[in-house]
């Protein structure tokens, strides 16, 4: 794993924990650290060594507050689609990624950061955690893919609300609404995301790595979900781990995957 600037990164028993580390700028996504993010999820794919990801950010305050504001400031309309084309493809690498990636959020998860743990299959958040995207305040909107995903997962009317006003939602709120699969204490962050890993682990990687494509496939309106399904349940029928969980279970004991 290459040595970063703005990020800091530990695998450990097959799960890559990735820090965004910008402590001092409530770990504000500026383009530097978003381009250290695609090389890290660019070299997920084919290392054989990463199982999965939690991402989080540095110090107690924050997960993400934001995008850089200084960079944004110093966009204008030419250079703007550039601006936000470059953090949504960035942030398809990890809705996109084959392994389960969960963001523990530890803070502040405003703009860029609400959108960077949109981007992740599953949100872990401590009490502590505010969500908002308030770019209107700016007099701009999400960029990152903001406007999409928060849809997808809260629903029409409420991301409406939530766009519209900027207002945060606390933790508790966001679990109630969809945003975040559960709330816990700072201390067991890190713990109850590794107990969701452990879960997820324990079944075929080939089969995981399917049901992220076939949910995704859901939202892309150049794919037909089902037919993307059919295809995906073909291509487990054809593993070793599928006839390795069958007879498993036929045997009555627990299967020994090998992502294979």
């Amino acid at each position: 794993m290459a040595a970063y600037i703005n990020l800091l990164t530990e695998l450990q028993d097959g799960i890559l924990k990735i820090t965004i580390n910008r402590a001092d700028k409530l770990n504000a996504l500026n383009t530097a650290t978003l381009e250290e993010l695609r090389d890290v999820f660019a070299g997920i794919i084919d290392n054989t060594d990463v199982k999965a990801v939690i991402i989080t950010g540095a110090g107690e305050k924050a997960f993400v507050a934001g995008a850089d504001i200084k960079e944004i400031s110093e966009v204008n309309e030419l250079t703007a689609r550039k601006f936000s084309e470059n953090g949504q493809e960035v942030f398809k690498l990890i809705e996109t990624c084959t392994k389960p990636v969960i963001a523990a959020v530890n803070g502040f998860a405003l703009g860029g950061g609400c959108e960077l743990a949109m981007a992740c299959h599953l949100r872990v958040a401590n009490y502590n955690a505010r969500f908002g995207l308030p770019e209107v305040s700016l007099g701009i909107i999400p960029g990152y893919g903001g406007t999409q995903r928060l849809t997808q997962l809260v629903g029409k009317g409420k991301a409406i609300e939530l766009m519209m006003t900027g207002e945060m939602v606390v933790a508790e709120e966001a679990k109630n609404i969809g945003l975040v699969n559960y709330v816990t204490t700072n201390e067991d962050l890190m713990a109850k995301c590794e107990e969701l890993l452990e879960k997820i682990l324990a079944n075929a990687p080939l089969a995981i790595a399917q049901v992220l494509e076939c949910v995704n496939a859901a939202y892309d309106p150049s794919e037909n979900g089902f037919q993307t399904e059919a295809n995906s349940f073909g291509i487990c029928c054809k593993t070793d781990d599928f006839r390795e969980g069958v007879t498993a279970f036929l045997e009555k004991r627990q299967p020994e995957f090998k992502g294979e």
